[in-house]
């Protein structure tokens, strides 16, 4: 689970700011959205509000970016240029990334800092979760002569069979450009075993949806999972948007791309073969998703199909491309909602009410707010007021994002504010009382006419 995530020097965000799970012991509304770690609590549910171009959707952004710098274990080519603009020279130029998380039951802390294409601070704790010490995992600096240096726990340090892999790791693997995380769980060592949990939450537990996605894997995940099938099928069903089917389409490789590109068609069975799970995906020309997968000494290409009834009572399947953005975007939400309310799983989703209308997401995020027995965390962007009620959201888990006078990114809670919790938060936060709205007066004087060049 997440517990909070801090950023510093990113997109809008200039000064150090801070987004967290973590609730106030004093509200007593929505109990069951806390979620119990010992004697340490966690929120289940978040939404994120702003105006256009207050910075919202850059902390998912940001956290995005993190994600990939540590799965894919390079600085991603955009952080470049992805620092606050309005910095000047004497400002520092380091961009931080520090989270706190919960995964298989244990507290982590993870940061790092990077200045100028080099990380020189990476740094991994057990955390206490401020009620306990935290202890040293590693911790690495890079020097500006590019020289790098790791300190890890006690145990690692004084143990010999240890320090000969960390010569090795220093002179042969580690490059101040790059994040030393997934290259220490992949490491057969016994000291380094919380790194393997903690790079797992990157790698699997935390799962982002930004506007642009498309439903991943969904065609291999209906043909060969029965009770997901019938999951995904009763829930876009119950939505009553036209769709009675969903069925996943399967043919042999040579017999879905013709058997002319046996060079192309050689290269993809390598890549499939060469892939961990025996599986890749691809897009077609029409943008619809090919999940191209070796099941039983061969290789298939998966393609989901959307059945729809019509004229007649006639039922027809539809490729994806033939759906609306709505549609698309409530089956990429479909695994989205199984995993959130089944496993310890973080959905991070950016825009959650983009293409769908607001009375069918304030159901969605209505029932998995008040299921007392789901078991991971929701946290989404919205611009959906329909959704402020203190029946759906605790008080601190509405959070807002809001432009300051020097054109940085401040977050702040509805927590901040002290309101009773019979108030009506919808229409205070139409009337403003909370900021993080659009400041419209100067349409009112804006005569449009006046550029009307076809007088």
């Amino acid at each position: 689970m997440l517990v909070r995530f801090v950023i510093e020097n990113l997109f809008s965000f200039g000064e150090r700011k801070e987004f967290t799970t973590i609730p106030n012991n004093r509200l007593k509304t929505l109990e069951h959205h806390k979620y119990k770690y010992d004697d340490f609590c966690i929120l289940k549910i978040a939404s994120i509000y702003g105006a256009n171009g207050a910075g919202k959707s850059n902390l998912i952004k940001s956290l995005e970016l993190f994600q990939k710098l540590i799965v894919k274990e390079k600085i991603p080519f955009r952080l470049k240029d992805s620092k606050f603009k309005f910095n000047n020279s004497e400002d520092s130029q380091d961009q931080i990334f520090a989270i706190e998380f919960i995964q298989d039951k244990v507290a982590f802390y993870y940061g790092i800092v990077i200045n100028e294409n080099t990380i020189t601070t990476e740094e991994l704790y057990l955390s206490g979760l401020g009620k306990k010490n935290d202890i040293l995992i590693f911790e690495r600096k890079t020097d500006k002569e590019d020289k790098t240096s790791i300190v890890f726990l006690e145990e690692f340090e004084k143990d010999e069979k240890s320090q000969v892999l960390k010569s090795v790791l220093l002179e042969e693997f580690v490059k101040p450009n790059e994040p030393i995380l997934r290259l220490l769980s992949n490491r057969d060592n016994k000291f380094l075993s919380p790194v393997k949990s903690a790079y797992k939450w990157f790698e699997d537990t935390l799962q982002i949806i930004t506007p642009g996605s498309k439903p991943r894997a969904l065609a291999h995940k209906i043909d060969v999972d029965n009770e997901f099938k019938i999951y995904a099928k009763d829930l876009m069903c119950s939505f009553n948007i036209g769709i009675t089917e969903l069925t996943s389409e399967k043919k042999d490789l040579k017999e879905f791309f013709g058997e002319d590109n046996d060079k192309e068609l050689d290269s993809l069975m390598k890549d499939v073969e060469e892939s961990p799970k025996k599986m890749i995906g691809l897009r077609s020309n029409n943008g619809d998703e090919l999940i191209v997968v070796k099941e039983d000494g061969k290789i298939w290409v998966k393609t989901l199909k959307v059945g729809h009834v019509g004229k007649r009572d006639k039922s027809v399947l539809f490729n994806l491309d033939e759906e609306s953005d709505g549609t698309v975007r409530l089956l990429d939400f479909v695994p989205a909602f199984k995993s959130v309310i089944s496993s310890e799983k973080v959905f991070i989703i950016d825009e959650i009410e983009r293409s769908i209308h607001p009375l069918l997401i304030k159901e969605l995020v209505q029932k998995f707010s008040l299921d007392s027995n789901t078991r991971g965390q929701l946290i989404f962007t919205t611009h959906e007021s329909n959704l402020l009620n203190q029946e759906i959201f605790r008080q601190d888990e509405i959070w807002f994002a809001e432009k300051n006078k020097e054109g940085s990114t401040d977050l702040y809670s509805l927590n901040d504010f002290k309101e009773h919790k019979t108030i009506d938060i919808q229409k205070g936060y139409l009337n403003g009382r909370y900021g993080s709205i659009p400041f419209l007066g100067n349409l009112q004087d804006l005569n449009w006419h006046n550029y009307d060049t076809n007088q």
